[in-house]
C-alpha cells in the first residue's frame, strides 16, 4: 500500500517573501504554491485588447486597471492570485506592507480561459474571488471561440450572462464600461476559422 504525500503547507508570509524574489510568478492556494505557466498568443492578444479598451474607457475616471502582474488577495481567504485583468474604481487598497503589490479591493476581475486552467478558474478560484467584498463582476473570456461569460453580483447571488455574438457586447455596469466582442477578439482568429 502506498501513501499519498501532500506537500507541506507554507505560510502566506513565506509565500510573499518567496514570490517577491522569484524569477517567475506563482499563486498561493491554501498553503500551497502553484507555479504559473506561460500564455498562448491568443491569450495575450485577448488580454491586451481588453486592457487597452478598458484603459480608454477609464482614462479620465477614478479607476485603475491592472494587467496580470497585480496580485489580488481576498481578506477572508488565505489565497493570492494573479488575474489576467483587475479593475478597481475608487481608492485602491493594498495589503499592509511597503510593496503595494497586493490589491485587496478589485471591482472587476477578468480571466482569459486556458485549457489547463479553465476548471480552476470556474471552480476553486471563483469560489475564493467571491469572498472579496468589493468584487461586483467576474468575467471569463474563451480563447478558442467567441464567448464571454459575465458573473455579476446581485446582493448574495451571482447572475450569469453569456455572450457569443461577435457583434455583441458585455456591460460592466459596476465600472460603467462595455466590452465589445469585436474589440476583445480583434486579430485573435486571423488566418483560421473561428473556433479552430
Amino acid at each position: 500500500m502506498s501513501a499519498v504525500l501532500t506537500p507541506p503547507s507554507i505560510s502566506a508570509e513565506d509565500y510573499l517573501t518567496h514570490e517577491r524574489s522569484a524569477l517567475s510568478k506563482s499563486e498561493f492556494h491554501d498553503g500551497q504554491i502553484i507555479a504559473m505557466t506561460g500564455s498562448s498568443r491568443k491569450h495575450n492578444v485577448i488580454a491586451l485588447n481588453i486592457a487597452a479598451d478598458l484603459r480608454s474607457q477609464l482614462k479620465k475616471r477614478p479607476c485603475e486597471a491592472y494587467i496580470n502582474d497585480m496580485r489580488v488577495k481576498a481578506l477572508n481567504a488565505n489565497n493570492y492570485y494573479y488575474p489576467d485583468i483587475a479593475v478597481v474604481c475608487g481608492t485602491p487598497q493594498f495589503a499592509e506592507d511597503a510593496y503595494m503589490d497586493t490589491l485587496l479591493n478589485p471591482s472587476v476581475i477578468i480571466e482569459v480561459l486556458s485549457p489547463s486552467t479553465e476548471a480552476y478558474d470556474r471552480g476553486e478560484k471563483f469560489a475564493r474571488y467571491r469572498k472579496i467584498d468589493s468584487l461586483q463582476a467576474y468575467v471569463l473570456v474563451a480563447q478558442d471561440q467567441v464567448m464571454i461569460e459575465r458573473y455579476e453580483r446581485l446582493g448574495d447571488v451571482w447572475q450569469l450572462t453569456e455572450t457569443v455574438d461577435l457583434n455583441g457586447s458585455v456591460n460592466l455596469a459596476c465600472i460603467d464600461c462595455t466590452l465589445s466582442l469585436a474589440e476583445v477578439y480583434d486579430k485573435v482568429f486571423d488566418g483560421e476559422e473561428q473556433g479552430a
